[in-house]
């Protein structure tokens, strides 16, 4: 049988042999003292195989562990048949005597230190006796004399006789048994933060809809029906009788009445007034419309003076409550015709306002981290394309936690990216999910650090014993005590693996709409119940982590944790406020460059149109008459048909009258005389 060195198994051998391999006789062989050792070898391996893999470790039979016939530290063990986790057979042919103060006492020689304190003390001591099997080499024979250049000297064993000893231990064992969810742990990692990941994948996945209907036909009405009818009469009669503040039981229920009633009138609001005159006609009890909108606005008057979060201690269920009441106020009792989106979501009983917009953007960026670090931190996942999917997902741009703003509405686009992330990133979480369940139908091999039997659990009192106790002994079941457990959900959980495990990769598909007239839509149910789904996954989701009575409980994962530090945390958001502060700057700015081009077009124009202005005045000035002087007032004698024969000088461009020759005098500059 030959061995690798890959992995620690038995006493540092390996845990399995790389291959069996078993001797081949033909006739003129020589036999050597190989080729039988390989045979014994070879049977031997095997059964230890079948042993440690299809039984387990444990006690099979007998091995009953009674008090000593005389008082003292001694105890019988009782005649039967033992596997240690190696695959060893343990067989106890007669009663023995054991002298457990003795085993204490080189427990304590062995291992200096171990804590168990001194046996033959006053205080009481808890131990455990184990049994262990040895071989022991026999049946010294001398060897015949051969050729070969260094014989063994003197006698050689020829027999390997199988045995056994006790021994005692401080009262700690492993379990060998294996538990399902395990495995399962160690594929989610923490299972709050897992099951926290599951209930904001659920709250999207039950607006998936919703969400891809209102953004894909923003403008066609959502069908009134005869069910929406019913639940129009019923819970108008029901808040209508509804009294004054609530306590948190009714405040969820009058929550749920508002979201009903609020959802029929949104759907008679998205027709045009022809067609909401056409349902009037065929349903009287919509003539109280304007009735339903005031006692709407009432009822979430009621509602405001409560308490949130005693109301609603689930915080994703909390933030839907929030975002009803402040739809059902903006888009109902005050209609709004502007927000189409708003209204077709609350139509179908999914009220999305900007604060709950801003927290599925932050839910998306939490799945997705949360997908990506458990798919780096698990080895062997079987959805081979998942990590490089999950990475690839566009995610709406995350936004700080807005105040409620009515006058923030929804976009297409916006929409239509924010419908395109979740739908995916909802598959994937359910991808994941299901491959960790179904890995734990396949249950990993058992080490064997430690190949000793538990017998019974001792109780001493000084040095002698008082208490035995056998009942909590590993025992051999069939299939292995490492798999006992599984023995009472085995055949359910197969039951589950089959309709879920191996099947399709899922794909979210938006809902199909006619071409024309009112889409059907049905009214989502329970949105602000706990969301609890009976499908197979769900169902061997529950039967694995649900401990069972008796079930031992799974063995903790230590992982490596991340946190954030305060001062990032801080930083963030101050970087998230800088941000909405930059955006109002660049606003501002663009606005500025606008009336910028604007006065430069304006200067560009009176540029152009100015030369010819004061061409035209500067030749009115110069045809202007001149002003006399004191040396023009010398010259008066002269008679009217002088001045008229002199001649006129052309006028001249660019020169003022006062630089011609006969113009009027100047006055002296400074140094200069008169």
């Amino acid at each position: 049988m030959s061995t690798s060195g890959c992995g620690c198994g038995c006493g540092g051998a390996p845990a399995f042999p790389a291959a069996f391999v078993r001797p081949r006789f033909f006739s003129g062989q020589l036999l050597t003292e190989d080729d039988l050792t390989l045979l014994t070898d070879y049977v031997a391996g095997k059964d230890r195989l079948h042993n440690r893999m299809l039984s387990g470790p444990g006690v099979v039979c007998g091995l009953e562990v009674t008090c000593g016939s005389c008082t003292g530290g001694t105890v019988l063990v009782h005649p039967g048949h033992a596997l240690d986790c190696c695959g060893n057979d343990i067989v106890l042919s007669c009663k023995e005597k054991v002298d457990v103060q003795a085993l204490v006492r080189e427990l304590r020689v062995s291992s200096p230190g171990v804590g168990c304190g001194d046996p033959c003390d006053d205080d009481q001591r808890h131990f455990g006796l184990f049994v262990r099997y040895e071989e022991s080499m026999t049946g010294a024979v001398t060897p015949f004399a051969t050729e070969e250049p260094c014989p063994s000297p003197g006698c050689v064993p020829s027999r390997v006789e199988e045995g056994f000893r006790f021994v005692v231990k401080c009262d700690t064992t492993d379990d060998h048994r294996y538990n399902p969810a395990t495995k399962l742990l160690a594929q989610i990692g923490d299972k709050d933060a897992c099951e926290h990941i599951r209930l904001l994948s659920a709250r999207l996945g039950r607006y998936l809809d919703p969400m891809a209907v209102a953004g894909g036909s923003s403008t066609r009405p959502i069908r009134f029906d005869d069910a929406d009818l019913v639940r129009y009469r019923d819970n108008l009669a029901l808040l209508q009788a509804a009294g004054d503040t609530p306590q948190p039981p009714e405040a969820r229920q009058q929550t749920e009445y508002v979201r009903a009633l609020a959802a029929s009138v949104a759907r008679y609001d998205t027709y045009d007034e022809a067609g909401q005159q056409e349902l009037r006609t065929q349903h009287e009890e919509l003539g109280s419309i304007d009735t339903a909108r005031e006692v709407l606005g009432a009822a979430c008057a009621r509602l405001a003076e409560t308490d949130p979060r005693e109301v609603w201690p689930e915080l994703a269920h909390r933030q839907i409550a929030l975002a009803l009441l402040a739809e059902v106020k903006n888009r109902v009792v005050t209609l709004d015709p502007d927000a189409p989106i708003e209204l077709r979501l609350l139509a179908q009983g999914t009220p999305l306002d900007n604060v709950l917009e801003a927290e599925f953007r932050a839910d998306l960026v939490r799945i997705r981290e949360w997908l990506l670090g458990r798919l780096d931190r698990v080895a062997g996942v079987a959805d081979c394309k998942l990590h490089d999917e999950v990475r690839t997902v566009a995610i709406p741009q995350p936004l700080p936690i807005p105040e409620p703003d009515r006058m923030q509405r929804l976009t297409v686009a916006d929409l239509g990216l924010l419908t395109d992330a979740a739908g995916k990133l909802t598959t994937y979480v359910l991808r994941f999910v299901t491959d960790a369940a179904c890995s734990t139908l396949n249950p990993p091999c058992a080490d064997c650090a430690d190949n000793d039997v538990l017998l019974a659990h001792l109780e001493l009192d000084g040095c002698d014993v008082v208490r035995v106790c056998s009942a909590t002994r590993e025992q051999v079941l069939p299939g292995g005590s490492a798999y006992g457990e599984w023995l009472p959900k085995l055949y359910q959980l197969r039951h589950f693996a089959e309709q879920i495990c191996c099947q399709p990769t899922p794909v979210h598909r938006p809902p199909s709409v006619p071409a024309t007239g009112p889409i059907p839509r049905p009214y989502v149910p329970r949105l602000l119940e706990k969301w609890r789904s009976r499908s197979p996954l769900e169902r061997m989701w529950e039967l694995l982590v649900t401990p069972a009575p008796g079930e031992t409980v799974p063995k903790p994962v230590r992982e490596q944790v991340y946190t954030v530090p305060a001062e990032v945390t801080d930083s963030l958001q101050e970087m998230n406020a800088l941000r909405g502060q930059v955006s109002d700057l660049v606003a501002t700015v663009e606005a500025l460059r606008g009336q910028l081009d604007a006065a430069r077009e304006q200067v560009t124009q009176v540029r152009d149109e100015l030369p010819d202005r004061l061409s035209d005045r500067l030749s009115e000035l110069e045809n202007a008459p001149e002003p006399e002087t004191e040396a023009g007032a010398a010259d008066s004698a002269d008679s009217a048909e002088e001045q008229a024969e002199k001649p006129k000088p052309p006028p001249r461009r660019g020169r003022s009258s006062s630089a011609r020759g006969g113009g009027s005098a100047r006055k002296p500059r400074s140094g200069e005389t008169s």
